[in-house]
């Protein structure tokens, strides 16, 4: 068999667990776009890598439903860039998505199990 490669190695998010992981990352305080993606990224042992194509879109659409407020700040490195931070509605639905996500693994892992 074949080994695979760490690309091939990465796992599908479902629909929804971004949005869930984000909520998380920023948990631990306000972090630009890139930042929650290197969390994501360290948080999974690398299994998860989030593409800019599909982290900026979700950090907007949270705006938009008001779970997470950004601003403009200076990063680390002296570059203009965009923190987010977690809002009191945002830590609501985080713990919302995450009662679902420990149901849905509880189901699968039932479905599962050897007959």
């Amino acid at each position: 068999m074949a080994k695979r490669t760490p690309a091939e190695q990465r796992i599908e998010l479902l629909q929804g667990t971004l949005d869930m992981m984000i909520l998380r990352a920023l948990t631990w305080g306000p972090q630009h776009g890139h930042g929650i993606g290197v969390w994501i990224r360290t948080s999974s042992e690398e299994a998860l890598q989030v593409e800019h194509g599909s982290l900026y879109p979700a950090l907007h659409r949270l705006e938009r439903q008001e779970w997470i407020v950004a601003e403009w700040k200076l990063s680390e490195n002296k570059q203009r860039a965009k923190y987010y931070r977690l809002t009191p509605a945002g830590k609501k639905q985080l713990a919302a998505a995450h009662s679902r996500w420990q149901q849905i693994v509880a189901v699968v892992a039932r479905v599962m199990r050897p007959v």
